[in-house]
């Protein structure tokens, strides 16, 4: 057991990565992570930001040098690179960059999932977008963070149709509850389906940690709901840029701070002082 740092979606924002880790207790120049802290990066490294292949430069070599420490995440943004592109996007990235993404997915250096455990035995699934109780249910329920973690892996290579899986996000159609782990929208997907369950029930067995998208904006220092049917089940931590969603007797820990071709200055990763990364 040591420490867990969950980042959110970093979006082309060197200096902010950097900065983070070494508020983590990362050497300065380098960014090595000390012996007792593992980081999950929940996807979205590229894109809006300036120096995206500054960023995937960084992650690239924390992989090859901790490869038991970074534990790397794909987003939808990945996915334009590893898959068939989705949706068009103006920015154009050195060559570098996609080659990078396409070696970390191939390898399986990138993965969709990641399951933490607490010291209380307590686990955590952390994902890009969310398991949404849709997808739970047609994986099977899994009753544990490691089990999902490997059910959701494993759609890359034998069911990519229901890993990709978009629903209001892409498209402007109407919400899917069974949405995918790159493309779940926060409060019209990812919480309603659960929202639903809950009503039939049904618990999420465990905690969930997401970027992507956020029920919650933030404008001139003040959170703006754009879900207001969950406002009875919102909690905001306005300095880290954290929400939490209570649902179907869990909860999801929503930690994307929102960057966009600028970054905030008030942001921080999620971090867990006793757990470990296990799937």
């Amino acid at each position: 057991m040591g420490r867990v740092a969950v980042i959110g979606d970093i979006g082309g924002h060197l200096p902010q990565l950097t900065q983070a880790l070494v508020r983590l207790g990362a050497e300065p120049d380098t960014c090595h992570l000390p012996d007792d802290l593992q980081v999950v990066q929940v996807g979205d490294l590229v894109h809006r930001g300036p120096d995206s292949a500054g960023v995937v430069a960084l992650v690239d070599r924390l992989l090859a040098d901790q490869p038991g420490q970074w534990h790397q995440l794909a987003g939808n943004h990945e996915g334009q690179y590893v898959e068939t592109p989705a949706f068009d996007w103006p920015e154009v990235l050195p060559a570098a960059v996609p080659e990078t993404l396409r070696r970390w997915w191939a390898t399986g250096r990138m993965r969709v999932a990641a399951a933490v455990t607490l010291g209380d035995g307590e686990q955590v699934l952390v994902t890009h977008a969310g398991l949404t109780s849709g997808l739970h249910r047609r994986l099977g329920r899994p009753r544990t963070a490691d089990a999902a973690a490997r059910s959701l892996n494993g759609l890359r290579d034998a069911d990519p149709a229901t890993l990709w899986r978009a629903g209001a996000m892409l498209g402007g159609g109407a919400p899917d509850l069974s949405a995918g782990p790159m493309w779940a929208e926060a409060g019209a997907e990812l919480a309603a389906s659960w929202v639903a369950d809950e009503v039939l029930g049904v618990r999420m067995p465990f905690t969930q940690v997401h970027g992507h998208s956020s029920v919650v904006t933030v404008q001139r220092g003040e959170p703006l709901l754009r879900a207001p049917e969950l406002r009875d089940r919102i909690q905001v931590q306005l300095t880290d840029r954290h929400v939490a969603i209570s649902a179907a007797d869990g909860l999801l820990l929503g930690i994307d701070p929102g960057f966009g071709r600028t970054a905030h200055r008030n942001w921080a990763p999620l971090l867990f002082p006793d757990a470990t990364v296990t799937a």
